[in-house]
């Protein structure tokens, strides 16, 4: 399995490569870290309870050796501690502490796994700049400061496979739009630019998949005050784009998994999406290479949000109900693009505008022009990812 693209803390989060996850589970005062078991043959649950109940905001990841990170809040800090079974009880090491940052927004926050899956990292805002603290993982064993970003920073991707560079949005501290910056933490921290559309409009990622390219961003430069959901590659010269299927009229749409293993191919990934509306919560599934955005019910029991792709283009969803207190549903995926007409329209020059709406007729495929896994990003719109040293010994 591969593939698991969640974020870390509340709900259920996925460890790098999709083979552990934890939720919090119980309710009341008698909540408890559950850690699942997903690369089995039958997934399954262990309880993983401390002396005390857990307190509903505590922060859960789970790492890929099937220990489960942590991070308790205490008068103002995050205490983090490793989990893992240890007979009939529950095995503890105290990791220590990260302090809060100071008024609304400072709270420390685990960011997703990291793609390695042995470390894990969080965010520590404070009035001028926002701390990237590796809470696990780290020579010392435990929390250590690794870069300080100037501004005010959330979000979270991870933009490569092996935890080097993270992307987050920044607003500056003193006001103005937001925009994604890639944070290099084998270099002290160095910020490159990463997603700037308009001098003016908030651009964030929410997704990234490293075998690809693909990006998923969110952004409001096509429709100022209406952020909207779409999708760039890293590497391309082409301008970013915002298909109108992804726009719907009574539900919010939020990317959470890419299918891996589509080496330069971020056309044909496969992207699940998780739609919340009034009736509730369900799945979305979607190409760049198509036009449809295809809506599915959810199982019982989803925990909304969280899946994870197979490289064969399987859509595994995480559930729990009375009868199955640990499940996986299964989605194949439809067709793959090869087998479907691929429209004559040429691509965008680079030239245009990267804030451009899908037009009414059929969205070209984009071609991929450079080597994806880079080490320096620069903006989408300013430049091509282009010339720079391979990652993981790909060219």
């Amino acid at each position: 399995m591969a593939g698991a693209k969640a974020g870390a803390g509340a709900g259920f989060t996925l460890a790098a490569g999709g083979g552990y996850a934890v939720r919090l589970a119980g309710a009341g005062e008698s909540r408890y870290p559950e850690r699942w078991t997903l690369d089995g043959p039958e997934p399954y649950a262990v309880p993983l309870p401390a002396d005390q109940p857990e307190d509903p905001d505590a922060q859960l990841l789970a790492l890929a050796d099937g220990r489960v990170l942590i991070g308790r809040r205490s008068e103002g800090r995050r205490l983090f501690s490793l989990l893992y079974p240890s007979g009939p009880r529950t095995g503890e090491v105290p990791l220590g502490a990260v302090a809060d940052g100071p008024g609304a927004g400072g709270a420390v926050r685990l960011l997703p796994p990291s793609p390695d899956g042995l470390r894990a990292y969080a965010l520590s805002a404070g009035e001028h700049s926002t701390g990237v603290w590796r809470v696990c993982g780290g020579a010392g064993g435990g929390p250590e400061l690794v870069a300080e970003v100037p501004g005010r920073c959330a979000g979270g991707v991870w933009l490569d496979g092996t935890g080097r560079l993270l992307a987050l949005d920044r607003r500056p501290a003193r006001g103005g739009p937001v925009k994604s910056v890639a944070v290099d933490l084998e270099r002290g921290g160095e910020v490159t630019p990463l997603l700037q559309i308009t001098e003016d409009s908030d651009d964030r990622v929410l997704l990234a998949d490293a075998d690809s390219g693909l990006l998923l961003v969110r952004s409001d430069a096509p429709s100022p005050g209406a952020p909207r959901l779409g999708w760039g590659v890293l590497g391309s010269t082409l301008p970013v784009r915002f298909p109108e299927c992804l726009r719907l009229p009574d539900a919010a749409v939020t990317p959470f998994a890419v299918q891996p293993g589509q080496t330069l191919t971020p056309e044909g990934c496969a992207v699940a999406l998780r739609i919340d509306g009034a009736a509730g919560s369900w799945v979305g599934v979607w190409r760049p290479a198509e036009r449809r955005l295809h809506q599915v019910a959810a199982p019982p029991g989803w925990q909304a949000g969280a899946g994870l792709w197979t490289r064969e283009g399987v859509l595994l969803l995480p559930y729990a109900t009375g009868a199955v207190p640990c499940g996986l549903a299964r989605l194949a995926r439809s067709a793959p693009p090869e087998q479907e007409a691929a429209p004559a329209t040429p691509p965008v020059p680079s030239s245009t505008t990267s804030a451009q709406p899908e037009p009414s007729g059929a969205e070209p495929r984009a071609a991929v022009t450079a080597t994806v896994g880079v080490c320096r990003p620069v903006p989408l719109q300013q430049a091509p990812l282009t010339g720079r040293a391979p990652v993981n010994g790909r060219p």
